[in-house]
């Protein structure tokens, strides 16, 4: 991991860009290996956070134990919280592609930018400037243009979509919590914490709705060990890191440019159909992310 201690917030935001498009090209891998993955929803969510803590606990031993010890209560309970909204986050956004298409499911996950706006004003000290605030208007509106169509597909879709959406909500929360705590703790102590209370809420649930945690095909495990590797640790630590300098707004505009990039892969991977929308609406969020880009230079 990098060393944050040696940047400084005043440098130059190449690094935080960088680390930033890293976790975007790792987290779209997600929707894709979610679909491959022979096992439940909750049991996939579970293992997606567990595994990753048996990677990250053992580091944070090492690195961070005085740090962890060290925290105020109510830092502790900022990060459990933040643990709690991302375990809902993926046990609603997880459902919900037995439902919807990859396509629609990862872009009304990623509305989060609505609800981080509304929720800034109450949860944080950032503020949207009129540049970030188009730079939402474009994403969204592209990110709706390429789920469009699957509104008409029923009720079934509908549920996947509500889902999405719920999981959406969830994760303005662990954003902008994240954004608050991470000014003043480091990355390893936060998403130790914040990773392996949402592991404890997800297996708790599992547990208790009767799911079996073991007996699945090797190809399951293959898939559940990359999710944790790529998607979680990767592509979610890479965003927390970038909460240390940039506003939870744009962390969460960033997070759009997942749905342009998991179609491509659910298209060569399982044979979904890329439609000339989805080109256009994808257009849109990436004009979005410039733009939020440039609102946040500001």
């Amino acid at each position: 991991m990098v060393d944050e201690r040696k940047y400084r917030k005043k440098g130059p935001l190449f690094l935080p860009i960088v680390i930033l498009a890293i976790g975007v090209m790792a987290i779209s891998t997600g929707a894709t290996m979610i679909r491959l993955a022979d096992a439940p929803a909750l049991v996939i969510s579970a293992y997606r956070v567990g595994l990753a803590c048996l990677i990250l606990i053992p580091l944070a031993c090492l690195f961070a134990r005085k740090e962890i010890k060290s925290l105020a209560f109510n830092d502790v309970k900022i990060a459990l919280a933040s643990g709690v909204f991302l375990s809902i986050h993926f046990a609603a956004w997880i459902s919900s592609l037995d439902y919807t298409t990859v396509a629609s499911s990862v872009v009304l996950v990623n509305t989060n930018p609505i609800w981080v706006a509304l929720l800034t004003p109450f949860l944080s000290n950032d503020r949207f400037t009129k540049m970030s605030i188009l730079g939402v208007v474009f994403s969204v509106t592209g990110s709706v243009i390429i789920s469009a169509g699957d509104f008409s597909l029923g009720g079934k879709a509908l549920l996947g979509d509500f889902l999405a959406i719920v999981g959406s909500w969830c994760t303005a929360f662990y954003l902008l919590l994240g954004r608050r705590l991470r000014q003043k703790v480091s990355l390893l102590s936060y998403i130790t914490i914040c990773y392996s209370t949402a592991a404890v809420v997800l297996f708790a649930i599992a547990i208790c709705l009767g799911y079996s945690l073991w007996g699945y095909p090797s190809k399951t495990w293959l898939c559940l060990w990359g999710i944790a590797i790529f998607p979680q640790i990767i592509g979610h630590s890479s965003y927390n890191w970038s909460l240390k300098y940039f506003s939870a707004g744009f962390v969460a505009v960033a997070l759009l440019g997942e749905p342009v990039m998991s179609p491509i892969l659910a298209y060569f991977i399982l044979g979904e159909t890329i439609m000339p929308v989805t080109i256009f609406g994808g257009s849109l969020v990436l004009a979005g992310i410039v733009l939020a880009a440039l609102g946040e230079r500001r």
